[in-house]
């Protein structure tokens, strides 16, 4: 609309024999028809693709954190982040910042994004093959961003449409319904990246992707995200309340994950850190990593992080937790009072400045990925090799004396399992959703009488709103909207 606008002004000029200023296309925000014209659009489209779903990460891995009793928060002039996220007796306000808005707004803005990218990938002057890539690359970034949703809120449902008209609003469906979405877009991404064939994507993508910035080598990362999904699915199938997650059975859920990895980047012969990540940087219009080591953050590590940790031989403990974990003085503690918290003199040290990335997901994950859905086809002893994989070249470890494949019960195994992901992944975003996905909530710490575990993250305040005031009908409105 600017661009015409431009067209217009630059004729009015001429007739009046003025010099007329040339018409640039808004690069900010390249229009439909601008792709059209100049490939170089989809570069800023897709590069807002990876912005938007990288914008909420840091605040997600504080507050999942937070809920799962991996962190805590202690900013001294705002104690929200623990009276709205820790203090009871609960739930989680839906009009609070502990709603998650910025995952919520992340994934809906990059729906509506990508809703725009696919048409405007629809009519550039690009092959049938870069077609395919960039559809492939859209569709899995579009299922992620909704993965993050729903593994949140999966009692509550989401939204997975996107109409054409904006202020259309779509409809609640259940997590069913969200869970078979995501993976069915992970599938159309899928199908489309292996049509790509050797075709390179018409677009550049961010650093954190080398290794995983070609069609090929992108589906790898299609995969991993594909497994995770549908291992999410066969837990829940299982262990969550109320049961069913999109899969006739959990079995086939897992069996599905298991097909998944196979296509993925899962490597024991790899590091176990392989994977993309975001990035982070300190340049003018560019973000920084928030979660950043330092001896003076507000940000503290759980005691119990120091506490649970497997010891090993000679009795030094977990090498995962030597590495991720450090002891930082004062103790920190929030003011005094009864919405208090506990003392920590913990701190994560994994993103040492504000540069560090923060994986999206990395073999160390698949390989524990694959042990779950293993354990729960039936191919238990593979299932401990490679909880035993992580444990001995991960945490420095012995093997498992207590798993067998003969007589341990699916509960020990998820101890066990959960244990591992535990300091595998310790704080990237995944205590707090594998307790919810297990039904373990419960065994996660209070620390105080006054203090509750949050259940679900709410339906946010602005998306009840602009559903309560639409002119459409109520079963449109978000569940647990006023």
């Amino acid at each position: 609309m600017k661009a015409r606008y431009a067209l217009l002004a630059a004729s009015i000029t001429v007739t009046l024999g003025s010099c007329a200023e040339p018409t640039v296309p808004n690069y900010n925000q390249p229009t439909v028809e601008e792709a059209s014209k100049d490939p170089s659009a989809l570069q800023l489209l897709a590069t807002g693709l990876l912005s938007q779903l990288r914008g909420p990460t840091t605040g997600f891995v504080s507050d999942v954190g937070i809920f799962g009793r991996e962190s805590f928060n202690y900013f001294p002039t705002d104690g929200r982040s623990h009276t709205h996220y820790v203090f009871g007796p609960g739930p989680l306000d839906y009009s609070g910042f502990a709603a998650g808005g910025g995952i919520w707004n992340a994934g809906y803005n990059n729906g509506r994004n990508i809703f725009n990218f696919l048409t405007s990938v629809a009519v550039a002057p690009i092959s049938a093959a870069q077609r395919d890539a960039a559809e492939g690359f859209a569709k899995t970034i579009e299922a992620l961003g909704y993965l993050y949703i729903i593994a949140t809120r999966d009692t509550i449902g989401a939204v997975v449409e996107v109409k054409a008209d904006p202020k259309a609003l779509a409809p609640f469906v259940s997590r069913d319904s969200v869970y078979a979405y995501i993976s069915a877009r992970l599938d159309e991404a899928d199908a489309k990246l292996v049509s790509a064939g050797t075709a390179a994507f018409p677009f550049v993508l961010t650093s954190g992707f080398v290794g995983f910035n070609t069609p090929a080598t992108f589906r790898q990362f299609n995969r991993a995200i594909a497994a995770r999904a549908l291992v999410y699915r066969g837990s829940i199938s299982q262990f969550a309340s109320p049961v069913g997650a999109g899969c006739p059975t959990s079995a086939l859920c897992y069996s599905q994950a298991l097909t998944a990895l196979t296509a993925s980047f899962l490597n024991t012969a790899s590091a176990l850190s392989t994977g993309p990540f975001h990035t982070y940087s300190t340049g003018t219009g560019d973000a920084q990593n928030t979660l950043f080591f330092s001896t003076t953050s507000d940000i503290v590590a759980h005691p119990s992080t120091l506490t649970d940790a497997p010891i090993r031989a000679g009795g030094t403990r977990d090498l995962r937790l030597i590495a991720k974990v450090d002891t930082a003085t004062p103790v920190k503690q929030p003011n005094a009072g009864p919405t208090s918290g506990i003392p920590s003199g913990l701190r994560f040290k994994m993103y040492p400045d504000r540069l560090a990335g923060i994986k999206i997901l990395r073999n160390e994950e698949l390989i524990l990925l694959r042990a779950e859905a293993l354990w729960f086809t039936g191919a238990k002893a593979a299932a401990i090799a490679d909880i035993d994989f992580i444990r001995v070249n991960s945490g420095g470890l012995p093997a498992s004396s207590t798993l067998t494949a003969a007589s341990s019960t699916n509960a020990e195994f998820i101890t066990e399992l959960l244990l591992q992901r535990r300091y595998s992944l310790l704080f990237e975003g995944h205590r707090w959703v594998d307790s919810r996905r297990f039904n373990r909530l419960a065994l996660l710490p209070l620390d105080k009488p006054t203090h509750f575990v949050a259940k679900v993250q709410p339906v946010t305040q602005a998306e009840c709103l602009i559903r309560v005031k639409a002119t459409t009908p109520v079963a449109l409105q978000g569940p647990g909207c006023p």
